[in-house]
């Protein structure tokens, strides 16, 4: 079975867990101060994953860490997966979790990406007309790419509209080529 089957099977158990006990909202934000700290800390990651450092050792640098930060149910299951040899794929049920959570709570990212950057009113705008479309709540990420030249690139889930000058160009250059 792949990483990211056995880290999704992880991550609905842990979801189920903490909606039964009613501590969804604060389980996501342990899970993301977990993330938070494997990406500012690679070396805890390959710790981790590390098959010749003991589960005893993985799980007491876990508790070092996030004893007093994390509800206990986290470390809980830091310590279930840990014994259970599956340390390797903490990270990888963490991002499934929020993915989880953003399905659950039909929380949509996107990503605009413009030529300068977009002025807080046109980020709004965007976000407003995600949110219409997706009836969801939207986190919007906005990035700036000169190549661009203008317009803008506006990426929800798996579809994309693309309004950028560069685009238009290129649609241009292969109609020039093709004639």
């Amino acid at each position: 079975m792949s990483e990211i089957q056995v880290a999704s099977r992880y991550a609905k158990s842990l979801i189920d867990l903490a909606g039964e006990q009613n501590a969804v909202e604060a389980i996501r934000k342990d899970i993301e101060l977990f993330l938070e700290t494997c990406r500012e800390n690679p070396e805890l990651q390959a710790i981790l994953k590390n098959p010749i450092i003991s589960l005893d050792k993985k799980a007491n640098i876990l508790d070092g860490l996030f004893s007093g930060k994390v509800h206990d149910m986290i470390l809980s299951y830091f310590k279930i997966v840990i014994r259970k040899g599956r340390s390797e794929i903490l990270f990888a049920t963490a991002k499934e979790f929020i993915s989880q959570y953003n399905i659950l709570k039909n929380v949509v990212k996107a990503t605009v990406t413009s030529a300068s950057p977009l002025s807080q009113e046109n980020i709004k705008q965007i976000e407003e007309v995600v949110k219409k479309s997706t009836k969801g709540e939207v986190i919007l990420t906005s990035i700036v790419d000169p190549k661009l030249i203008g317009g803008f690139i506006l990426k929800v889930g798996d579809k994309q509209f693309d309004t950028s000058i560069s685009s238009k160009l290129n649609k241009l250059k292969k109609e020039f080529e093709q004639n």
